[in-house]
């Protein structure tokens, strides 16, 4: 036994000292070997590197090609077409050979009625934005709580969304007629008729009620789902500490909602720059300009296909397809932008 306890003393006292003489060789380096400068080439590392970038460039360009096949057969390659006709007095039949050069842009930038069109498009995008947004909201705000019928007040609001706008068109046009069902009903109440399409001061606001009407159901579906994408514990947190349903609304759940509001915006934006169906449909080919609810969409049917001069419409839709890009490019600049500054990061290596 004490034998034993002799032994691995011994043994403990010589591991000591190796790893005291192995601490003074790698201090000293006498007696360390060099190190070695051999470096293996990372070549199986770089392959597989390789090979997964090529993977992905394959993976995108199936998966977008595509979208893009599609984006260039119906957006770009119209475009052009429209650009090379826009250069000719063309009327639709046969190839064009009287080339005019910048005749048709310049009598569309000289039209007076051109110029009403496009004031009454910004009309219409500004009251689609004042009138629909704040609305939406509210609406959205009241829905999101839970209440009997719910869901059945969603899809009735959502209805006048899915009604294709040829139905809404003629409907509203006969309804608002003035021998109209709208003017019987308010002969009831002793109310004289009331020319609601064709009195440029009631047109417009006519057009908006119907605008209103039809769109407020995807803006209040859209606000919906941006409310539904905030977490609930943030406003129960925020009534726990003893604030109250309003100041929730506006301090929490309006702030989280900004990037579906500019969503929406844009989209408003564009679809009041496309305005024509319900326009034609209603107003038609005449009364339009002269209610003051012509568009550049109108402005472009009626000078271009309805009048036979299919190589001034082109230019009259170039010229819609700029301004509409300018627009959409300068909102996308300074307003959908800021919700992504700060939000992407380089990687460092």
């Amino acid at each position: 036994m004490s034998l034993g306890v002799v032994g691995g003393a011994q043994s403990l006292l010589s591991a000591e000292a190796g790893v005291s003489l192995a601490a003074q060789t790698s201090e000293g380096g006498s007696n360390m070997l060099p190190p070695s400068t051999d470096v293996q080439p990372a070549t199986g590392g770089s392959r597989r590197k390789r090979g997964n970038t090529w993977r992905t460039r394959v993976e995108i360009g199936l998966l977008s090609g595509p979208a893009v096949i599609v984006f260039v057969t119906f957006v770009i390659v119209p475009v052009i077409v429209a650009l090379y006709y826009s250069f000719f007095k063309w009327k639709g039949l046969g190839p064009a050979t009287d080339f005019i050069g910048f005749a048709n842009y310049t009598w569309t930038l000289t039209n007076s009625d051109f110029w009403s069109a496009v004031g009454h498009n910004g009309i219409i995008m500004v009251l689609s934005l004042i009138m629909q947004g704040p609305l939406a909201i509210l609406m959205a705000l009241l829905l999101n709580q839970k209440m009997r019928g719910r869901s059945l007040i969603r899809v009735l609001i959502f209805v006048p969304y899915v009604i294709s706008e040829a139905i809404v068109g003629i409907g509203m046009g006969l309804m608002l007629q003035t021998d109209g069902a709208l003017n019987g009903l308010l002969s009831h109440f002793g109310i004289g008729k009331i020319d609601w399409l064709a009195n440029p001061s009631l047109a417009i606001w006519t057009l908006m009620f119907i605008l209103t009407w039809k769109y407020i159901g995807f803006a209040v579906i859209l606000m919906l789902a941006g409310l539904q994408g905030i977490p609930e514990e943030l406003s129960e947190a925020a009534a726990i500490d003893g604030a109250s349903y309003w100041k929730i609304q506006w301090y929490i759940m309006l702030p989280l909602l900004k990037p579906t509001i500019k969503i929406w915006a844009f989209l408003s934006i564009i679809g009041s720059m496309q305005l024509f169906d319900l326009v034609f449909i209603i107003w038609g080919q005449y009364i339009a300009p002269i209610a003051g609810t012509s568009t550049m969409a109108w402005f472009m049917a009626y000078n271009g296909r309805l009048s036979g001069e299919l190589g001034r419409g082109s230019a009259i839709a170039i010229i819609v397809f700029i301004i509409s890009l300018i627009v959409a490019l300068i909102y996308q600049r300074f307003i959908l932008n800021r919700d992504t500054e700060g939000a992407l990061t380089e990687k460092e290596d």
